[in-house]
């Protein structure tokens, strides 16, 4: 896993700040809000909304209808006469170019000349306007992180225009696709040579660790009132959660991070693991039938009744069916989850993966559990593959080479949408099993960091009004997807040139978009709006801060 140490973390007391959030409170008018002694518990309907954040994020840009322009228009465009203010401290310009802007919008093809920017951090444009006009000039940034891809085009590239491209002039510039599904064209004068200049110098910055050079986080000065490293403590979240209950108890075993490399240092265990003879070496036992050793450990528990969202990794049973005896025995793990619930008969195991996959990896000594005190129900959740070509779907949907006639058909073929109805349904089926059946519940999928993280995230929203405060929100990310290894950059991507690469996987993206699902029903029962999830998926590629 690649790591990023850096001096700032993403305050997300400050994406408030760029949101312009207004706060409600929580209400109790909705008929499917039940309160609990929590607060509010969400019960989710049937059908995901047939909308959804990412399909937007391409259409932010807005109009600007110039042109038509030549490439010798570009030489008559003025030298910048305003000094450069929005330099970031610690940002740093190094490269200024005469550009036109290829913008492409349904069947309209329309052309902006301006300056271009680049700087360690972003690419910037801005268009040049004729005195003489009254309309506002288009300005808009690329992080450098958010870029994928950067191609040449025109001249033997990769083509210009599309196939019944009205543009006056032979396209000749750079072509950047970008991981949130946006893509820039920008075309210059090739008698001026300069399109060699601003290919090297995005690629530079662009893929940091390609290039072995530091992320823009380290680089970045800006000094916050609040640090954002402060933002989680394990235990204070632990205790907010269990109150006077002590059926769980925090172990150091991980502290130094050698008992299981992707789990947080403090862990918590069922209060049954003190009672062994050496509870250290009983949990070393434990790991050694758990994918990464990542053992089943607490995400949440209800005080009051004691029922608690549990999440791991797959067991490591094998093909032939390999048991852990730590596991079968009377004083077993998994046993003892079930006992520090008075109100629990059986142990609910949700595996996040499709049956099939889970018996496929039987074969490379994986599995799923078969045990008496425990019921378990597959959720069909799609691997990082499927999801990675679904996004890539989503993307020609919403911005077609040729106009669509069907667009929610071909959008109901991506299966973006389905996807997001799995996840929200195991997510509703374990906040049920807890809140109504005082039941504990294991979630994992393969190796416990992308669908189990969905998933208990999901249903820690449901269930826990504080989740839904935007202090609470942050809480979340940090401790369900940072703490227990979500794979940011791998997922994304981050400083590698590799578009290609198969680890990339939106799975992040996908929680955020069934976050704004639940948003989208229930808008009284959250603290923070649309704005402040946008603003998150802003920073997820920025690598400005080190949180992702």
């Amino acid at each position: 896993m690649i790591t990023m140490q850096h001096k700032n973390r993403f305050s997300y007391n400050q994406a408030v700040n760029y949101s312009s959030i207004e706060i409600s409170g929580l209400t109790e008018n909705s008929k499917d809000i039940v309160d609990n002694h929590n607060g509010q518990y969400i019960v989710i309907g049937k059908d995901v909304h047939k909308s959804s954040l990412s399909e937007k994020r391409g259409s932010e840009l807005h109009e600007s209808t110039r042109g038509p322009y030549t490439f010798r228009d570009l030489e008559s465009l003025p030298p910048r006469r305003h000094a450069i203010t929005w330099l970031l401290p610690g940002e740093e310009l190094h490269l200024e170019l005469n550009v036109i802007y290829h913008k492409q919008q349904d069947k309209r093809e329309e052309l902006c000349m301006g300056y271009l920017y680049v700087t360690d951090y972003r690419l910037r444009f801005e268009e040049r306007i004729p005195e003489w006009m009254s309309s506002e000039p288009l300005i808009f940034d690329v992080v450098l992180g958010c870029i994928s891809k950067i191609e040449k085009i025109g001249y033997y590239n990769v083509r210009g225009g599309s196939k019944n491209s009205n543009l006056k002039i032979q396209p000749y510039g750079i072509s950047i696709n970008c991981k949130d599904v946006r893509k820039v064209r920008f075309f210059l004068k090739r008698e001026l040579r300069n399109r060699r200049a601003l290919f090297d110098c995005l690629k530079f910055y662009s893929f940091p660790n390609t290039n072995r050079q530091p992320f823009f986080a380290k680089k970045y000065k800006e000094k916050f009132q609040f640090d954002g490293w402060l933002l989680f403590d394990a235990n204070s979240e632990f205790i907010r959660q269990k109150k006077s209950n002590d059926s769980w108890r925090p172990t150091l075993i991980n502290k130094n991070y050698d008992f299981a490399g992707t789990y947080p240092s403090l862990l918590f265990v069922p209060s049954e693991v003190f009672k062994t003879k050496s509870p250290d070496d009983f949990l070393h036992s434990v790991s050694k039938f758990r994918s990464k050793k990542r053992i089943p450990v607490l995400s949440w528990i209800d005080y009051r009744t004691s029922a608690a969202l549990v999440r791991s990794s797959q067991p490591l049973v094998g093909a032939l069916s390999r048991k852990s005896a730590s596991d079968e025995e009377l004083v077993g793990y998994l046993d003892m989850i079930v006992s520090v619930n008075p109100n629990s008969k059986y142990l609910l195991i949700l595996d996040a993966r499709p049956s099939i996959n889970a018996k496929a990896n039987r074969a490379n000594g994986g599995g799923y559990e078969n045990y008496s005190n425990c019921q378990l129900k597959f959720m069909d959740i799609q691997n990082i593959h499927v999801v990675r070509e679904s996004l890539k779907k989503l993307k020609d949907a919403c911005f077609p080479r040729i106009r669509q006639k069907r667009f929610q058909q071909t959008l109901e073929e991506t299966k973006w949408l389905a996807h997001l109805q799995t996840i929200l349904d195991a997510a509703a089926l374990a906040a049920r099993e807890i809140y109504l059946h005082r039941n504990s519940v294991l979630v994992h999928c393969s190796d416990g960091w992308d669908r189990t993280a969905q998933i208990t995230s999901l249903t820690m929203l449901q269930l826990d009004p504080y989740y839904r405060t935007i202090e609470g929100f942050s809480v979340l990310i940090e401790k369900e997807w940072c703490s227990f290894g979500h794979k940011f950059a791998h997922r994304i991507g981050h400083g590698q040139d590799k578009p290609e690469d198969k680890e990339r996987s939106p799975i992040f993206v996908q929680f955020i978009d069934c976050v704004w699902q639940l948003y989208n029903q229930f808008t009284s029962a959250f603290e923070f709006n649309v704005r402040f999830l946008k603003t998150i998926l802003d920073e997820l590629y920025s690598c400005r801060f080190g949180t992702f």
